[in-house]
Formats: C-alpha cells, sequence, structure tokens
C-alpha cells in the first residue's frame, strides 16, 4: 500500500515541475516580446497552455518575471551565478588562459543573447516597482561580488589587471552587462561571432592583459 502512495507522490511532483516550467518559459517569451508593463497573466496562461488560475498560482508577475529571467540566464530558478553553474566551473577550470578566456567571452555572449529581451523588462519593471526594484539591486550586487572574483580568476590565469581590482570588475561588469548584446547585435546587425571578438578584445585591453607571450586577439 506504501509503494502506490510514493509513486502517486513522485507523479504528481513531476507533473508539478513540468508545468511550473512551462509556466514560467511562456513567461519568459511574453516579457521578452511585449515588455512588462503590456503582459498579462492572461497571455502567459494562453500561451502556456494552461489555466489562467493555473498561471495565478505560480505569480505574480513579478515573481514569473523574476523566474523567467533566472531560467533564460542560467538555465534554472535560483540565485547561482553563471560561475557557480557547471558550464561556468567548467570554464574556471580551464588551465589555458587563452583557453580561458575564450571561455568566459563564449559563455557571457550566449548568456546576454538569450536573455537581452528579459533585461529590457526587468529594468523597466523596476522603474514602477519597488519589490522588482529591489530585487534588482541585489542581482546587480550579486554580479559586482562574481566579477570581482572573476578578475582574481584572470590574475590567476596569467592576465594583468590594467586597474585596481574593484574598478576592473566593474569595467567588466559594463563590458559584460546584456545591453552590449542589444546594442552591437540588435541594433547595430553585428553577428554573433563578431560581437564575441568585440568583447574579447575589450576586456583584454579595458581589464586584464594576457600573460606575457599571450596573444591579444
Amino acid at each position: 500500500m506504501v509503494v502506490p502512495r510514493v509513486y502517486t507522490s513522485d507523479l504528481r511532483a513531476e507533473q508539478a515541475a513540468r508545468t511550473r516550467e512551462r509556466v514560467v518559459r511562456a513567461a519568459a517569451e511574453e516579457l521578452a516580446e511585449h515588455g512588462y508593463e503590456r503582459t498579462t497573466l492572461a497571455r502567459v496562461a494562453e500561451r502556456a497552455g494552461v489555466s489562467l488560475e493555473t498561471v495565478k498560482a505560480h505569480g505574480p508577475k513579478r515573481a514569473l518575471l523574476l523566474a523567467a529571467f533566472e531560467v533564460t540566464f542560467a538555465g534554472s530558478e535560483g540565485k547561482e551565478s553563471l560561475a557557480a553553474r557547471p558550464d561556468g566551473q567548467a570554464v574556471a577550470e580551464a588551465s589555458d588562459p587563452e583557453a580561458f578566456l575564450d571561455g568566459l567571452v563564449a559563455l557571457v555572449a550566449a548568456a546576454n543573447e538569450r536573455v537581452a529581451g528579459l533585461w529590457s523588462a526587468f529594468t523597466s519593471a523596476a522603474r514602477s516597482d519597488e519589490a522588482v526594484a529591489a530585487e534588482l539591486d541585489a542581482l546587480l550586487e550579486r554580479r559586482r561580488a562574481d566579477l570581482r572574483a572573476s578578475v582574481d580568476v584572470l590574475a590567476a590565469h596569467g592576465f594583468r589587471p590594467c586597474s585596481a581590482r574593484d574598478e576592473a570588475a566593474e569595467a567588466l561588469s559594463y563590458l559584460l552587462a546584456p545591453e552590449g548584446w542589444t546594442h552591437f547585435v540588435a541594433g547595430a546587425g553585428w553577428s554573433a561571432e563578431r560581437y564575441r571578438a568585440w568583447l574579447r578584445d575589450a576586456v583584454v585591453r579595458l581589464v586584464a592583459a594576457p600573460p606575457t607571450g599571450g596573444t591579444d586577439a
């Protein structure tokens, strides 16, 4: 008698998780396409193929925005940074300095491409919603801490910071922000490859020079 109950419980949990993912991904698509103000829970429900009541159970809209951003940027919900996730850890473990820099740029560029539309919705919502603004402030603070750590990792790989640690981290934060992808790729029509090349060159020139004997292109 115990086994069927356990099985039923596991099945329901799996179904709930799948429904949650459908709702969050539908919210991500709606928010990226229509922005925060124009996105409604009813439109999210229609896109997800679920009832409005189901979407409300995963809301409110600000909660869906935050979940959608985490899933789109890093692959799953949670406050972990890219560096703490498997792809980020694989980049940090690269022993070759050039491979490390290439991996860092590729990781961030791909994340920025995924999240560019949602980032616009996030920053827009923060201007009118204090709770979203607080979440954005917390996110930016976590990003600063992550990028200070990134400067340390660059130094550990032999790169020479072009300025003091905190200043280098702020420069790195500016370069790696999603707005760069929006400006160059979505706005200026650059290819993803050209954007990555520009980003790599900018990091080398403005944040940390390559090890002696390394390349800067």
